[in-house]
This record gives C-alpha cells, sequence and structure tokens, in this order.
C-alpha cells in the first residue's frame, strides 16, 4: 500500500466507522480536497481510487472498519472520541430511575479477573455511577466440581487466593462496591427453598443417572419415573440428600420446568445437586449446592437487583430465573444481554489454565502476562482507562465480537506516552566494530523525550581506544524490509553503504561476514536518505530480557542507564515498543512487554 493508498484508506475508514459503516466517496473527496493541498492536483487520480476503497470499505462490519483503521494510524480514532463526552456510548437501562438501581457482579472465584471478564466488570460499574445505584460484589462460590473430579487438572472449583485477587482487579479498574456477599454462607436459604417447593410438587429429586435422563428423557422430552411419585417419597429423599445417605452422583433436585419446553436445555432443569469436595471457606460443611440459576433465581429476588447484564451465552439462565420469579409472584429484574466477545489465539483466556500454571511456577504468578488476568495487565503497565475505554466502546451489542488488542494499545499509548522516557535498546545484538575514529571520547546526549526537550538528556559515553570502538546492532537491521504487499522498503545492510548510528555519528560499512561486521567512522553531519540504526555501546551496555504477552522472551542489550531507574518504571525502548521494568540488578534488567 503506498503513501496515497494508505491516506484514502484510513480516511475512508474513520468516515464511514462516524456514519455507521457507511462511508461516502463524496464526502472523503472533499476532506481530502479541503485539508490536504498537496493532493489537489491528483484529483483525477485520486477520484477512481476514493471510489474503489469505498467499495471495499462498505463491505466490511463496522468492527473490522475500526480494528482495520487503527492498524494503519493508531491514533485515527482519537478524534472521534473528542467529538463529545455528551454522546452515551451505552442506551439507558430499562425501567432505570437514579438512586434505585441496583447491581451486581458475580464471579466465580476461580482464580484472578481476565480481561475477558473485565467487559461485565466495567458495564455494571458504568450504569451504576450513570445512575447513582449500588453495585454489589457477589461470590458465585458455589462448589464447580465433585470429590471424585477434585484432582482432575481441568476441574474447575474454588481456590483461597481468588477472594483476594477479584477484589485486587476491581480497585485497579477503580471500580467501588457497595456490599459483598458470598455465596458459600447463603447455602441454607437455597436448600430451604427448594424443600418447600419440593413440598409444594414444583420439585423433585431425580435418581435417574444422568446419562440416562439425558438421552432417555430430556432429549425426547419423555417425564421420568422420578417426576410424578407422591411429594413424600420425594421429601424423604431430599432428606437423605441433606443427611448423606445418598451418594454424591446418586441423586439431584430438579425444577419442573417442564418436558415440554422446546428447548431440551429447559427442561425440569437441576436445582441442587451433592458434592462431597471440600469447600475452602467452609470446608465439608455443605454437601448439597445450588446450582447457578436456581442461586440466582433466589438471590436476585432477595439482594434487591433491579438490573441484570450478562452474555447472550447465558441466555438461557435467565429463562430459568424468569420462571422461578413467576412460580414465587415475584417482580422481574431486567435483563440485558450483550455479545460474545472472541479473541484470537494470543489470549489463552482459562483460568484453569492460568491456575495451574501459576501454582506450578510455570509463570511469575498471577501477574504473569500470559494470564491476560487483570493483575498481569497492571504489571505491563496497562492504564485502567485504556481498558475500560476499549471495552466501552463495544456497548451492549448482541453481536459476537473479535476483540483487537490494538484498541486497548491505541488508548493506552495515549495515556502512558508522554512519561515514558526513551532509551537505547537492540534485540538479538550483533557486534559493530568500528575503525578510524577521531575521537579520544564521545558522549551521546540522545533527549530524554524527543517531544519535550525541557525534560533534559541522557548521557551515554562511547568508549574510544586507538581510535576504534564496539556497538552492538539489532540482527534484524542487517535484513532486507519488506511491506505487507512484499515492497522493498530498505535492502539488507550493504558493503559500503553509509549508515547513521542514531544519535551518533555515520559510518560506511566495509565487511559483513556472518556476525563479524567492521565499519569505519566517516562523519557527524546528518545526511538526508541515510539509514538510521540504533546501537547500544558494548561498555555502557546491560543484557535484558522481556517477557511477551505470547510467552516467549526477547533477549538484547540496551543502555546501562536503566540501572538508576526503579522497578516498576515505564520506558519505551526506540524502535521496539513501550516495556514495563520489572526487576533491575547489576547483570540483567528483567520487563513486560507492553505494547
Amino acid at each position: 500500500m503506498d503513501d496515497i493508498e494508505k491516506i484514502v484508506w484510513i480516511e475512508g475508514l474513520k468516515n464511514a466507522i462516524q456514519f455507521n459503516g457507511k462511508g461516502n466517496p463524496k464526502a472523503v473527496m472533499g476532506k481530502l480536497m479541503r485539508d490536504r493541498p498537496d493532493l489537489r492536483s491528483q484529483g483525477k487520480i485520486l477520484k477512481p481510487l476514493v471510489a474503489q476503497v469505498l467499495a471495499e470499505i462498505n463491505a466490511l462490519s463496522l468492527d473490522t472498519m475500526k480494528v482495520k483503521v487503527l492498524k494503519l494510524d493508531s491514533h485515527a480514532l482519537d478524534q472521534k472520541e473528542k467529538q463529545g463526552p455528551e454522546k452515551k456510548v451505552l442506551p439507558d437501562l430499562p425501567g432505570a430511575e437514579p438512586g434505585k438501581v441496583v447491581m451486581r457482579l458475580a464471579p466465580y472465584p476461580s482464580g484472578a479477573l481476565h480481561i475477558g471478564n473485565a467487559r461485565m466488570v466495567v458495564l455494571n460499574d458504568e450504569y451504576t455511577k450513570r445512575y447513582n445505584g449500588k453495585l454489589l460484589l457477589v461470590f458465585d462460590d458455589t462448589i464447580g466440581t465433585t470429590l471424585k473430579k477434585l484432582h482432575d487438572p481441568k476441574a474447575k472449583f474454588v481456590i483461597p487466593e481468588a477472594y483476594d485477587l477479584i477484589p485486587e482487579g476491581l480497585d485497579y479498574l477503580g471500580v467501588k462496591t457497595h456490599g459483598v456477599y458470598y455465596k458459600s454462607d447463603r447455602v441454607e436459604i437455597y436448600q430451604n427453598e427448594a424443600g418447600k417447593l419440593i413440598t409444594k410438587g414444583d420439585a423433585y429429586v431425580c435418581t435417574c443417572e444422568a446419562q440416562e435422563f439425558r438421552e432417555k428423557y430430556k432429549r425426547t422430552g419423555k417425564e421420568c419415573p422420578c417426576r410424578n411419585k407422591d411429594i413424600s417419597y420425594h421429601e424423604e429423599m431430599y432428606e437423605q440428600m441433606q443427611e448423606g445417605k445418598i451418594a454424591e452422583g446418586g441423586a439431584v433436585v430438579r425444577l419442573k420446568t417442564g418436558m415440554d419446553q422446546k428447548d431440551p436445555a429447559l427442561r425440569d432443569h437441576i436445582m441442587m445437586r451433592i458434592s462431597d469436595a471440600p469447600h475452602p471457606r467452609i470446608g465439608t460443611k455443605v454437601r448439597l449446592w445450588p446450582v447457578l440459576e436456581w442461586s440466582w433465581g433466589l438471590d436476585d429476588h432477595l439482594l434487591g437487583i433491579t438490573h441484570i447484564l450478562r452474555g447472550i451465552d447465558l441466555k438461557k439462565e435467565g429463562m430459568v430465573e424468569k420462571y422461578i420469579w413467576d412460580l414465587y409472584g415475584w417482580k422481574h429484574s431486567h435483563i440485558s444481554l450483550y455479545g460474545r466477545l472472541k479473541f484470537d489465539d494470543e489470549f489463552k483466556l482459562s483460568k484453569t489454565l492460568a491456575r495451574q500454571n501459576v501454582h506450578s511456577g510455570t509463570y511469575d504468578g498471577w501477574s504473569d502476562p500470559r494470564t491476560w488476568s487483570l493483575q498481569s495487565l497492571q504489571a505491563r503497565g496497562i492504564h485502567p482507562d485504556a481498558l475500560r475505554k476499549s471495552l466501552l466502546d463495544l456497548g451492549l451489542s448482541k453481536r459476537g465480537i473479535v476483540f483487537d488488542k490494538a484498541w486497548i494499545y491505541s488508548y493506552n499509548t495515549k495515556l502512558i506516552d508522554s512519561t515514558a522516557y526513551r532509551y537505547w535498546f537492540v534485540e538479538d545484538p550483533i557486534p559493530l566494530h568500528i575503525n578510524q575514529l577521531p575521537f579520544k571520547q564521545f558522549t551521546a546526549e540522545p533527549l530524554l523525550h524527543p517531544q519535550f526537550p525541557k525534560k533534559g538528556t541522557r548521557h551515554i559515553p562511547i568508549e574510544i581506544a586507538e581510535g576504534q570502538s564496539t556497538v552492538y546492532l539489532a540482527k534484524a537491521d542487517l535484513d532486507a524490509v519488506l511491506n505487507h504487499k512484499g515492497k522493498l522498503l530498505h535492502p539488507a545492510l550493504a558493503q559500503d553503504e553509509v549508515v547513521r548510528l542514531k544519535d551518533m555519528y555515520n559510518v560506511q560499512i566495509r565487511k559483513i561476514e556472518g556476525s563479524q561486521i567492521t565499519a569505519d567512522y566517516e562523519s557527524t553531519e546528518k545526511k538526508d536518505g541515510t539509514r538510521k540504526m540504533q546501537v547500544v555501546p558494548r561498555n555502557f551496555s546491560i543484557p535484558v530480557r522481556i517477557l511477551q504477552p505470547d510467552g516467549h522472551t526477547t533477549e538484547g542489550f540496551a543502555e546501562s542507564t536503566l540501572q538508576e531507574l526503579s522497578p516498576n518504571s515505564m520506558v519505551q525502548f526506540e524502535r521496539y515498543g513501550y516495556v514495563r521494568l520489572r526487576q533491575i540488578s547489576e547483570k540483567e534488567v528483567y520487563g513486560y512487554f507492553t505494547h
């Protein structure tokens, strides 16, 4: 894509996004002619190009447009953000009254909240703030596995540290809650109400084997033999379940939602099941546990929840809740559904996998970038507002959305760039030996931040002995660089080529033989068109390791100035990216890649 085509794509995408996915070629052409005097002479070329590009753009989904424009220009949507904070990103909640809205967060404490959970958190927080309402934190810590599967590495179960990890994640996002509840403290409520429904004939104890019920009755819509037995039988069986006289897996309590439901998933839904797995808060005090739909069918009413936000994949759960509310004659909470976020392969959003790797020591705790937990985003230097804004931009659309990390990174760049000082770093370093230097000593003085000269400079001494010095350059700089269409941006480093060592001087390459590269000093004068290369002097370098979110580690050398910084400093390694420094010692610096 050449420069003019790129400009047309960026302006076309911005126009289409502004007008809900339908770009106007005339509007784009008019803007280019108004804002780019240098292109006015090329109007005849631009007009058909704009028409062609807009036709391609208008065939894309709105979400794809946003991803594409941010990849072309990370600041392309900045103006859209400035067009008015008064514009509501989120629709109003149905029936919401200021001061009377009560919402809830319902995390299952099997690990830290991750980026996939953050949407639920941010949406609920945003709405309760809008309506001056209350937000409750309810740990949905019912037993998620059985004693038999407790040691299965794939099993989902509550872990003690999650009770602290989850509030830490909320603090990072600036979320304040107005009450904390634990489902494990409320089990008696669910048990007692289940017993009442059995007595009323609205629920029953089923001893059918799980697979048999699923295949023989649930799929066919036939009632199982347990369903219509005398109420006294079910009451007695329920007592035996509570007293431990029926083994784990031997019986469940089913709600009579109806075996004639069109959706098999709704047919006589389970309410309570037996698990002898110990609970981290209450041990083995309880063995009869509610399923999600039953506990929430009660608690959303008992806790006064007025509005519920949940992913569209939990639509069935909402239908069961409504059945329960109708059974009791309770007023319905308003349920709003939003589409699922889909993540690419780099996002391994599994609390179970993360738990295993954290506990085994494979990861650097829950702050490891590979967990994609809120702790890990904070450790990488992702500003919470960047995450909030990127998630709020998605609104409450019911369509599935493929989440692109470029959205967060674009916002984050604006928030951290002015305070992230620049430093020299080269990845996969190769020594470059320089001869014929006319100096006895040389000190480079690059700016700490090129956009803010008043912030000062760094002082980097270059050791010179008998006209010779050695610096490190990145191995990748030896190779040719192509753009995404295969167009050559610059050729491989060549013998006799004159290059500019950034913030230093020019050298002429004399020999390239594998990792043996030599050059002669050429001049200090800056020359147009000369390739610039980032280097780090050998005498003023320190080894650096950088952990990437995909798990691989980048290694190289950076300027020794890093040793003057404090752990958790945010820096930008020039021509590489932003990095949050985690550990700084005399021997090496270790950091997490930000973006």
